[in-house]
């Protein structure tokens, strides 16, 4: 049994990590900017309800009684804590490298991609564990059917060898994995450019030791070199192709080789979750049969197409859509459910911002319709050292010129007093917890 700290710990990933070793018996203390600033943080009572100690984030917390301090990429190492832990000689990792420990001690499913792995690793655990396979699974999104009072749904901890993670590639720490399985989902930009990425995953492949999952409709992928990767597809040929697809407002209906299956959720983009989910499964010997089984009972992750009201006259949705081919999949999705659409949307940090900004404006540019509206709010600074050169205005002064209709809301409040103007909103945008609440709030007053 370690005694673990965990920097950052109110992070989607630092929290998976430290309820995962919680609930493996471990010792576990943290700390979060957040926590500070708002004592009655929901995710700080799930936390310690699970008997995670939180203290402040000033260093205080910190004392060589501890076996190694994991800190979140988006701690700086000027920061208190990380000054305190080199003064005691605490050993150090990363997030991502405290990870790859974990990954290599397990038989790994890794689930990478730039869009998607949230659904996809949370739906495959889900699976796994109402198939019988009792998975362990570390996740970035929130399993909504594996939350209760002292979990979040970011984790679970199972009697088996297997575990199910999201496979982040935006630090680069993707190439160290050594897993049984890889899911490569699709391939776009996101936190890196694509040539960057793709090398990365051609790595992961290289890597793993027994299947490699791969989406043949991604262009981008079909220029990667994987040996023997195992398909699947919607429009191209594959080993796991979904025929016969009927696509309803909040669900979908296919088959794969012959068995029908029933995914409640909507768009094309949740199904290519789902064939990858069933690829994986059908390659470690699951009968396909045995997957539609359950596959229909999956609810979904927080924050991906949360419907917050859904009626005759208004629809309010929460999604955590925030690069540019996630936002035109959310996009997509909707568009045929409702005209006369507001889409409120809030780009996560300077730097992804300044990075896809041409995407961003592109996206939006091609999708917006004649009647649909963009807001966009200020970017999300989580605080740190970030260049701040790019703002929301650079962003709607392009979509205007492309003659589409956006703005910029400098305070989400303003918005309460101009509901009458549509009757349907789609909030969406990355990190921000509050950004659920805000969808809620519209909902309510609606």
């Amino acid at each position: 049994m370690a005694k673990l700290f965990f920097s950052g710990i109110g992070g989607s990933g630092v929290s998976a990590i430290a309820s995962f070793m919680a609930d493996k018996g471990h010792v576990v203390a943290g700390s979060d900017r957040s926590f500070d600033r708002s004592p009655d943080h929901r995710i700080l009572r799930i936390l310690q309800a699970k008997g995670i100690t939180i203290v402040p984030q000033d260093g205080s917390g910190l004392d060589t009684s501890f076996d190694c301090a994991v800190f979140s990429t988006a701690v700086e190492n000027n920061q208190p804590e990380a000054v305190r832990a080199m003064e005691l000689h605490i050993p150090m990792k990363t997030r991502p490298e405290y990870l790859c420990e974990i990954v290599s001690s397990y038989r790994t499913v890794a689930v990478a991609g730039t869009s998607g792995k949230s659904t996809t690793s949370g739906m495959l655990a889900y699976l796994m564990d109402k198939l019988g396979i009792k998975p362990n699974f570390i996740g970035g999104g929130r399993v909504k059917q594996f939350r209760n009072q002292s979990n979040l749904g970011n984790s679970l901890v199972g009697e088996s060898d297997i575990l199910v993670v999201e496979a982040c590639e935006s630090d680069g720490t993707i190439v160290a994995y050594y897993p049984s399985y890889s899911i490569i989902a699709n391939l776009n930009l996101d936190h890196n450019p694509i040539e960057k990425t793709a090398g990365m995953f051609e790595i992961l492949g290289r890597n793993t030791k027994d299947r490699i999952i791969v989406n043949s409709d991604d262009e981008n992928l079909t220029r990667c070199r994987f040996d023997k990767p195992v398909t699947f597809s919607i429009d191209n040929a594959s080993q796991y192709r979904a025929r016969a697809i009927e696509y309803h407002p909040f669900s979908t209906d296919f088959y794969v080789h012959s068995v029908p299956f029933k995914l409640s959720l909507p768009g094309k983009y949740n199904l290519y979750n789902a064939l990858a989910c069933i690829a994986v499964l059908a390659e470690m010997g699951i009968r396909l049969e045995a997957i539609a089984a359950v596959i229909p009972d999956f609810s979904g992750i927080d924050r991906r197409f949360d419907i917050h009201l859904f009626d005759e006259h208004h629809l309010v949705i929460d999604d955590y859509a925030h690069n540019p081919h996630k936002i035109a999949s959310l996009m997509d999705t909707v568009k045929k459910l409702r005209e006369h659409i507001c889409y409120i949307f809030q780009p996560h940090g300077f730097g992804p911002t300044r990075l896809m900004k041409k995407e961003y404006i592109d996206t939006f540019a091609a999708n917006l319709r004649k009647d649909d509206h963009l807001i966009v709010l200020p970017i999300f600074y989580a605080g740190g050292t970030s260049i701040k050169d790019i703002s929301s205005e650079d962003l709607c002064r392009e979509i205007r010129l492309a003659g589409k209709s956006a703005e910029v809301l400098p305070d989400r409040s303003l918005l309460f007093g101009r509901l009458r103007e549509w009757d349907t909103y789609i909030v969406f945008g990355a990190r921000d917890e509050s950004l659920a609440d805000f969808a809620h709030d519209i909902a309510e007053r609606l």
